[in-house]
């Protein structure tokens, strides 16, 4: 049997926290040896009660240097600003991480547009973006990876194959449905139960923060991406439809088959999906039709899994030498 690594949260407070947790309890290489979150005094199964019997870690007052004696890895599910303050030191104690947060996963300059000042602009230059269909090899060499958001995640896997087919200058449209976990676990009145039950809007159309990190990541020009998110009465799950006009003959499926055939976590649909098929799991499952030159893309994940913390963990796999598919769910939440 392969040597135990211990391993660490910081933010297990959270939803994101906690599906971590929950995928690490039963991991057989990486050992749950650190908990933390902002002020400590409790176990994990007081936190969670869904964890009672199953796990009842302590969960500790985050301290860099503590946690740093005990863990080569490190999850850090905290808010943007908050995770530059613990990036910097974690770093500098050769922990390698993996970050939830927004901090690095885009350039300084569009960060400071959209969020605020950064603090650690060292880290920024050679973060790697924890995409695996697009950054395998340069994760596996990396001490810092920035987990992506969920609506890119799902957004640019359903993107990636025919940006080679796009006609140049055309706008891209990605209308997306989320479900409520993820605006977090703070209560607000955006979505209170009342608001969101029986109810179905969109929010920050156009200038979403994700935008930007679709825009960046894919090498299109902002003003080309046009993302409407919306928020649905449903506890999890994430649904894009994207709309692309292309240029030339081509099979579309045939493309988005021979693209993904050696990813393992992206399924190919022939019927348009769904989100309960990849609800508990990280698949992404992508579907697309063609209709003369305009091509219909639509792309399921779980927002909490392959949108955050299954998709960390397959990081986490990569950035460690395992296979990534080690403890990574892929059985659905059906029926």
């Amino acid at each position: 049997m392969s040597k135990k690594i211990d391993v660490g949260i910081i933010g297990v407070s959270g939803y994101t926290g906690l599906e971590l947790v929950k995928m690490l309890i039963n991991h057989p290489i990486f050992n749950l040896a650190y908990l933390a979150n902002s002020t400590g005094g409790v176990s994990i199964d007081e936190l969670h009660p869904s964890l009672s019997g199953v796990c009842e870690l302590e969960v500790k007052k985050a301290d860099v240097d503590e946690c740093s004696k005990v863990c080569e890895l490190l999850f850090l599910a905290v808010p943007h600003k908050t995770a530059m303050a613990f990036v910097k030191p974690f770093m500098k104690n050769g922990i390698k991480i993996v970050d939830f947060s927004a901090d690095y996963r885009l350039t300084q300059d569009v960060y400071e547009e959209y969020y605020c000042e950064h603090t650690d602009i060292e880290n920024l230059e050679t973060v790697v973006y924890g995409l695996p269909e697009m950054f395998r090899e340069e994760i596996k060499k990396a001490s810092l990876v920035a987990n992506p958001g969920c609506f890119p995640t799902s957004a640019i896997l359903g993107l990636l194959p025919f940006l080679d087919k796009r006609r140049e200058g055309t706008p891209i449209i990605i209308d997306a449905k989320t479900g409520v976990s993820g605006a977090g676990k703070k209560l607000s009145e955006v979505t209170h139960f009342v608001n969101v039950n029986d109810n179905l809007f969109a929010y920050n159309p156009f200038f979403h923060r994700h935008a930007p990190e679709i825009a960046q990541k894919l090498g299109i020009d902002f003003d080309e991406v046009n993302f409407v998110p919306h928020l649905v009465p449903l506890t999890r799950g994430m649904l894009s439809s994207i709309y692309i006009q292309t240029q030339g003959s081509f099979d579309a499926e045939e493309l988005l088959r021979e693209y993904y055939i050696n990813e393992p976590y992206v399924r190919v649909s022939k019927k348009p999906v769904d989100m309960k098929n990849t609800a508990g799991t990280n698949f992404c499952d992508i579907y697309v039709k063609q209709k003369g030159d305009l091509l219909f893309i639509s792309s399921s994940i779980d927002n909490l899994l392959r949108g955050s913390s299954s998709q960390a963990l397959v990081n986490a796999n990569l950035m460690m030498g395992l296979e990534e598919n080690i403890g990574i769910p892929n059985i659905a939440y059906v029926p």
